[in-house]
This record gives structure tokens, sequence and C-alpha cells, in this order.
């Protein structure tokens, strides 16, 4: 009998062997790091992503073990796809590398662009760089407008990009709303929707991205006031007014959903045109790497370099816990991603590129 035990005993030992050996490299690894690490930036270089990899990267110098450096490198174009499909298909979820990716990327997976060969909701959140969106209207005797001179209007005219910008948040917020709208597609940035604005073309304009306060500024001049806000998610991941327009409500306080499904596509909406950037981790990497990765991102936002970049652009630099809460809002299920795709085609003539 103490015989067999003991060779139970040794036979359970040399099954957790392997394991221990493979922990204790892991262990070693992280210790003893073999080289730089990776900071894949989801468009081209010089872009507003590649300048806030490089600035992190800069942020991040000592933060890992080995004093290990990290590395920015430029992948793709400005929307971010191709950098996050090299991201999702190549990068091993080793610690060795992270990515930092456009909001832009984040609205491509929602309304199904074909080029999207990746899946947001799997990734681990690391930091993220959130700006404000705000919809300004063109006021009558600078009065507010509420809820009934919005649907008054029928219909808005809305200065937009396209469906694939930031822009699809403002127009899911309206047609949650029930809020008739006819867009004006094709003007990107603030400045091409202020000029038509200002010589009549459009009465209402959605601002997101760097730089909104001063683009609500020149807006104001030209007559046309705030009226909602997408709001912020908070430390915690709760949604919250937007601590740069703290007296406007966000778009779910300013009036009831006239459907679930709307109201679904609009947080997801939402979720990805406050994110300036996000920076991840592949899914499944270790709990220790993440911490490394958390704690020395937690660090960079300390660092003179981001803070200086933060407040010239109007972005707040935030944790993990407000992109998880924002990556949880893109999970839309397989019928509401399909209903989003048919009711961008029907409204808007839109169609997946």
């Amino acid at each position: 009998m103490i015989n067999r035990r003991l060779m139970i005993c040794g036979l359970g030992m040399a099954g957790l062997m392997p394991r221990l050996a493979r922990a204790q490299d892991a262990e070693a690894a992280l210790a003893n790091p073999p080289g730089p690490l990776t900071l894949l930036c989801a468009g081209p270089d010089g872009g507003l992503v590649s300048r806030w990899g490089n600035a992190c990267a800069q942020a991040f110098d000592g933060s890992f073990p080995g004093n290990a450096a990290v590395i920015a490198q430029a992948v793709g174009g400005l929307d971010g796809v191709s950098g996050a499909n090299q991201f999702d298909a190549q990068m091993m979820p080793d610690g060795r590398g992270a990515a930092m990716m456009p909001g832009a990327a984040l609205t491509a997976y929602l309304t199904g662009d074909t080029r999207v060969h990746f899946d947001p909701t799997r990734w681990t959140p690391v930091l993220a760089g959130t700006t404000p969106g705000v919809l300004m209207v063109r006021a009558a005797n600078g009065t507010v407008p509420d809820l009934a001179a919005l649907l008054a209007f029928n219909p808005l005219k809305l200065a937009a990009d396209q469906a694939e910008s930031a822009d699809l948040a403002a127009l899911l917020a309206l047609a949650r709303l029930n809020v008739t709208t006819s867009p004006v597609f094709g003007l990107r940035g603030a400045e091409a929707k202020t000029r038509a604005f200002l010589d009549g073309s459009v009465d209402a304009v959605f601002l997101s991205g760097e730089g909104v306060p001063a683009d609500v500024s020149a807006l104001n001049a030209a007559g046309a006031v705030a009226v909602v806000s997408l709001g912020q998610f908070d430390a915690h991941g709760r949604l919250v007014s937007d601590p740069l327009f703290p007296d406007l409500p966000d778009v779910t306080g300013f009036g009831p959903a006239v459907s679930p499904f709307l109201d679904r596509a609009y947080q997801a909406a939402a979720a990805a045109a406050r994110l300036d950037f996000l920076l991840v981790l592949p899914h499944l990497t270790s709990p220790d790497a993440v911490a490394q990765w958390t704690e020395a991102a937690q660090t960079a936002t300390q660092s003179q370099i981001l803070a200086d970049a933060a407040s010239a652009s109007a972005v707040n630099l935030a944790p993990a816990a407000v992109l998880a809460a924002a990556l949880a809002a893109l999970s839309l299920s397989a019928a509401d991603a399909a209903s989003l795709q048919a009711f961008l085609a029907k409204s808007y003539g839109w169609q997946p590129g």
C-alpha cells in the first residue's frame, strides 16, 4: 500500500513538473525580457495613432522589467482596419506586444465593413484616449432647441462625413429620438462642416474627436448652440455627463428611444465615437503581462509628455475600466448587427465597403 501511494504521488509530481517548469520559464521571461516590446500603431507614420503611439512609447520608458524599450511601429491606413487585422491575426498573447487603434476601426467593425477580420470585443483593454461628442444646432434667437424643436425641423439637415464614421453616433442618436434627418454627406472634419453651416447647407453639426471645445466656440460664433452630448464613461465604466460639457444632457437623458434596437445600436456607435485611440493587448494575454502593461500605462498618464499632449488636444486619458465598458458596448447580437446594416441601407443607401 505504501509503495502504491508513493507511486501515485510520484506520478502526480511528474505531471506537475512540466507545468511548474513552464510557469517558471514564463516568470523568467517577464523578469529577463529578450528585447524591446512592440507597440503596433494602426495607422500611417505621422498620423494621429502613430503620434500617440510614439508619445506612449516614450512615456513607457523604464516601466518594464529589464528597462525593456517599447518600439512603436506604424501599420496600415488612417481608419486602422488593416492594422487591426494584422494585430488580431499575428500578434501573440505573450505580453511582448500591444496595439493602438483609432476609434474609426471600431465603427468599421460595427457597420460590417467587409475588410474587417478582427473582433475588438475580445481584446484586452489597457488605456484609452476619449474625446467629447456634441450635437450643435442652428438656434432661433439663441434659444437652445429641445426635442420638440428638433422634431419640428422635419427634416434636420445634418453635416456628415459618411455613415461609416463617427457621425454614425449622431445619425443613430437622432433616429433613436425619432428625429427625421437629412444628412449632407461628404463633409469631413470640423472645418468643412462649419463652412456648410455658415452657407446654410445644413442646420446641425456633430463634433467629435480632438479639439472639440475650440470647434464648439467657432460654431457658437456662427449661430449654433450645443444641444446634447454623447456623455462619457467614468473611471468605473458608468455613463455620466461629459466633464467638458457638464450642463449638456447626454442623448439617453434628452429623450426616450423609439425602439430597443436603435438604443442598442446608438450605444455601440457612441462608444466607438468617444474613442480617439485605444491601447489593447491580444486575447488570452496572461494576467501578469496584463498587469505590467496596465501599470505602465497608469504611470505613463502621469508623465509630462502625455499630459501635455492630452491637454492640447482636449483628450481625456482613461483607464482600462473605461475602455472595457466601451468594448462591451460593441457587442451587438447577430440580429442587431444585421438590423443596423439594413437600417443604414434603407435610410442612407449605404452598403458595407
